[in-house]
């Protein structure tokens, strides 16, 4: 359960208009952060670990490499930088849960999104100096940390607790997020792949800082209860009690997050061996021009923008006729159109077989894994803030983050295994994995919406 937030006088597409201070400040965060994970994996396997190996200094990279062949065996650079980019995209949503608990207990949501946006800004930046990959991802890990979950709440605290606009809210904060990483990997994306490594991770570095000045310059329109606050009134309200009934709500609200562990482990390959197979079993040449394959990226966000508004309405229309799905029953939905979409690869992988093949393939698996995101992402956004207890939201915010680390821990693990079983084999496995939220979430469908209540 959110805060009630004082009710705006002006609004924008009839929203209140500090929703768009925050939906561009996590729209250039999210350019910079996408710029860069659209780098990541073929930087590692193209670039920084064959110097690594030919004695450049790389700082940290021979210990992590001991430790993962250590616990996996030994490795090629796909199978490391799978690992790796599990690790490092995991830990990307493990470090909210904390972030969360210390602004709420602490620091308040406003000072949180400060350190966290100059920790990242630097991280962004060291990317640019071969030596330093290893700390720069640190910087990036912590500073997400305080980002991620005390932005996305601040959305729930411009909205009384039950304001029928919080959904829709959320999906148009979900649009600024798929803005950002529409424009990433047409920018650093082509900076990294045509002009250097460098310059594109410089690329992500400066959109970093323009999301740091947008929320500074923007602040005076955000709610005023958080300034309000001193840190002792957090802290208090921080210790007392929950209620049962705030508890059974937590209880249902934290499975749920746990459930699409599943789901993540599947969509975050678009990162990492969707973005191998567009770069090495796609045909990107378009009447003789060389499409960058980074360009993949942006195909999902772009997806997004256009159909998450309609999508929108199409719910507001079945909410007003009482016909409208619940949050369980989406998400069940949301878990089996990803499964649908990796039995496409999975037909793309016996076609195309050790050759190039239609960008086609593609770009309609990812349409329909990008409807599943749909299903479940900004749903679960707005679900932690409508349902959480108010004194806890920002670290359920970090529960529901926390279900994204563990699903990116699963994704890289079985990202290693891209080059050692078949194509058709890797898909087909990735497909069964999505299946099971679906099932767990038609199973406990019924005990899920009697926890949770509010007509979710």
């Amino acid at each position: 359960m959110a805060q009630t937030a004082p009710t705006a006088a002006k609004t924008f597409f009839g929203h209140p208009r500090p929703l768009f201070t925050l939906f561009l400040t996590e729209m250039w965060e999210r350019f910079s952060y996408y710029g860069m994970r659209v780098l990541l994996v073929l930087y590692m396997t193209q670039y920084l670990f064959e110097q690594a190996e030919a004695g450049k200094e790389v700082f940290g990279y021979a210990a992590i490499r001991g430790i993962l062949t250590h616990f996996f065996g030994p490795m090629s650079h796909q199978a490391l930088s799978s690992q790796i980019y599990g690790l490092y995209t995991g830990f990307v949503y493990f470090t909210p849960f904390f972030g969360g608990l210390i602004a709420d207990r602490y620091i308040g949501q406003r000072r949180a999104v400060y350190v966290g946006g100059i920790l990242m800004a630097i991280g962004h930046f060291l990317m640019a100096v071969e030596s330093m990959f290893f700390p720069a991802l640190l910087f990036l890990i912590f500073g997400n940390g305080f980002f991620k979950p005390n932005i996305s709440t601040q959305v729930g605290g411009l909205y009384s607790e039950n304001d029928p606009r919080r959904d829709g809210a959320y999906t148009l904060f979900y649009m600024g997020i798929n803005l950002g990483a529409i424009l990433s990997p047409l920018i650093c994306g082509t900076l990294g792949q045509k002009v250097g490594w460098h310059w594109g991770f410089g690329a992500a570095g400066v959109g970093m800082v323009l999301s740091l000045v947008i929320y500074h310059f923007g602040g005076k329109n955000l709610p005023l209860s958080e300034h309000r606050q001193s840190i002792q009134e957090v802290e208090s309200a921080a210790h007392k009690p929950l209620t049962k009934e705030e508890w059974g709500r937590t209880i249902a609200l934290t499975f749920l997050c746990m459930v699409t562990i599943f789901f993540w482990g599947v969509y975050e390959q678009q990162g990492n061996t969707l973005q191998l197979w567009s770069d090495q079993s796609t045909d990107w040449n378009f009447f003789g021009f060389e499409i960058p394959s980074t360009w993949y990226q942006s195909f999902n966000p772009l997806v997004i923008v256009f159909v998450a508004p309609l999508l929108d309405r199409y719910w507001a229309w079945r909410a007003r006729d009482n016909k409208a799905p619940s949050t369980v029953t989406k998400m069940a939905l949301g878990s089996f159109i990803g499964a649908v979409a990796l039995i496409v690869m999975y037909f793309a992988a016996q076609a195309v077989g050790s050759g190039k093949g239609s960008v086609l393939w593609l770009l309609g698996s990812t349409f329909l894994l990008t409807m599943a995101e749909l299903y479940i992402s900004p749903i679960g956004l707005s679900l932690v803030t409508k349902v959480s207890p108010t004194k806890i939201v920002s670290m359920m915010m970090g529960v529901w983050l926390l279900a994204t680390f563990f699903g990116n821990i699963i994704a890289g693990h079985i990202g290693s295994y891209y080059e050692v079983i078949s194509k058709q084999d890797f898909f087909l496995l990735l497909a069964v994995l999505s299946l099971v939220p679906a099932v767990l979430f038609l199973v406990t469908h019924r005990v899920l919406t009697k926890a949770l209540g509010r007509n979710v």
